[in-house]
This record gives structure tokens, C-alpha cells and sequence, in this order.
């Protein structure tokens, strides 16, 4: 693993050469300090937090306030990886300029390096706008939870010719506005092949097959710490949160002997 900070160029030329991105999610600082030392290349502070470290039940709620928080404490792990910020739930649709100056706040105040953007084609425009300003824009198509009103849930995106199509000249529009890469949700494998050989910027898949030019998962899914079933599309590579009950049974039970403290862990005169 290089100790170079992970670059826009280092993502491009990676697409270049065929080697495979690796992004993953982190809220706070020990957990991007992790993420980091093990090796991902992109850092994503989503606005999933809402769901697994929130409460909520989907990403809506989530604040710009809340992304800045939560961005900064990851800032503070000083990672190689890039850092992406996601742009929560109405902060850069309403205007170009709203996203400008939003997206601007996260950098500034949250330490983002990147932000994310979630639409197609009616969001490219406010796309140039803040690549034009010089910050840096990660695009977003396929499932985009905060459309789940509007999609009907969490469904599968990108089925038939004619979605195919769609998801295709969205992510043109995202690649020719400036957008340095593109996460590609919860699409058929076919489609995201199609996506990901229709533009020239790299592409993350989630729930997308194996045929982007990398890949995304959410931290607390991947580790078994999730309080429900994660999505088909994830493996679970621990079971954390087996791991951390016998730890707190295990803690509960030695106060409640007096095992705990012992003498090893008192301090004498």
C-alpha cells in the first residue's frame, strides 16, 4: 500500500491501468483511522450514517449540520484516502448556487476533499457549476435513496433497454460536467458494464456486480454490525456485533460478581 495521498489524478490513472478502487464508509475518526491503515482508497462519509448511526429509518433526514460532524471527525484521522463527503437531502437542488455554497461549507468547515451528488442528467449543470469552483464532484445514479419516495423504495434500478439507456446518458451528463467519478447503485451487472464503458471517469458499484471500476460498501453492513438484514448485495466479512455482546455480557457479569476491577486494575496508595 502507498503512503501517497490518494488523488483525483491517482483514480484516473487507476481506470487507466485496470486496477480496482476500494471505497468504503466511516463516521468518525477511529473508524477512518481503520479504514485507512488497511488500505481503501476513497473514504466516503455518507449520508447512510442515517441509518446505521443515527437511527433513521432512511437518509432524508439527514442535515448538512450532521454531514459537517461527522466529515470533520474523519478529517481528523489525517488519511491517505480521499476524502468524499456526501451532500445530504435538499442542500444542492434548489440552485446551482445553493450547491455552491453548501457544497463549499462542507469543504471548508467538514474538511471534505470531495462531495458527492446524487441525480442524472437535470443535476450535470450544478455539477459544472462546483467543479468550476474547484471543488471536486463524485456523481451518483442507479438507486438514490433520497428518491426513494419518488422510486418507491429501495428497488432495483437500470432493468430493460430503455432504464438501460436512461441510467447511461445520466452518467454521460455527470462525466462530461466534470464529475471524477461515479457511484453506480443497486443496477443489473449488464447495465453497470454499459455505464461504466460509456464514460471515462471511474465508476463504484453498490449492489452493482463485479464490472465497475470499483467498489462501495457501508462499514457497518460489511462488519455485521447492522441491526437488520443488510441487502443481498453485501458480504459480511465479521460479525462485530456478535463480538461486541459477549464483550458487554462478559463486562456486566464480572461488575456484578466483583471481578471487576480486580487489583490489577485499582490503583494503590
Amino acid at each position: 500500500m502507498s503512503s501517497q495521498h490518494v488523488r483525483l489524478a491517482t483514480l484516473r490513472r487507476m481506470k487507466e491501468q485496470k486496477k480496482r478502487i476500494v471505497v468504503l464508509t466511516a463516521y468518525d475518526t477511529p473508524s477512518a483511522r481503520i479504514a485507512d491503515e488497511a488500505g481503501v482508497d476513497i473514504i466516503l462519509v455518507g449520508d447512510s450514517l442515517g441509518n446505521v448511526v443515527l437511527g433513521y429509518d432512511d437518509t432524508i433526514p439527514v442535515t448538512l449540520s450532521d454531514m459537517i460532524h461527522h466529515t470533520a471527525a474523519v478529517a481528523r484521522a489525517r488519511p491517505r484516502a480521499l476524502i468524499v463527503g456526501d451532500m445530504p437531502f435538499m442542500t444542492y437542488k434548489l440552485s446551482p448556487e445553493q450547491a455552491l455554497a453548501n457544497c463549499g461549507r462542507l469543504v471548508q468547515e467538514g474538511g471534505a476533499q470531495a462531495v458527492k451528488l446524487e441525480g442524472g442528467a437535470e443535476i450535470a449543470p450544478t455539477v459544472a457549476r462546483v467543479v468550476e469552483a474547484g471543488i471536486p464532484v463524485m456523481g451518483h445514479v442507479g438507486l438514490t435513496p433520497q428518491s426513494i419516495h419518488q422510486l418507491s423504495g429501495y428497488r432495483v434500478q437500470g432493468r430493460g433497454d430503455a432504464e438501460r439507456e436512461r441510467m447511461i446518458r445520466d452518467a454521460r451528463a455527470l462525466d462530461a460536467a466534470g464529475a471524477f467519478a461515479i457511484v453506480i447503485e443497486l443496477a443489473p451487472r449488464e447495465t453497470a458494464r454499459a455505464v461504466t464503458e460509456a464514460v471515462s471517469c471511474p465508476t463504484i458499484g453498490i449492489g452493482a456486480g463485479p464490472d465497475t471500476d470499483g467498489q462501495v460498501l457501508v462499514l457497518h453492513d460489511m462488519l455485521g454490525l447492522g441491526l437488520s438484514a443488510p441487502p443481498k448485495f453485501v458480504k459480511a466479512y465479521a460479525n462485530l456485533r456478535e463480538a461486541m455482546a459477549r464483550a458487554i455480557e462478559t463486562y456486566c457479569r464480572e461488575v456484578r460478581e466483583g471481578l471487576y476491577p480486580s487489583d490489577k486494575h485499582s490503583h494503590g496508595e
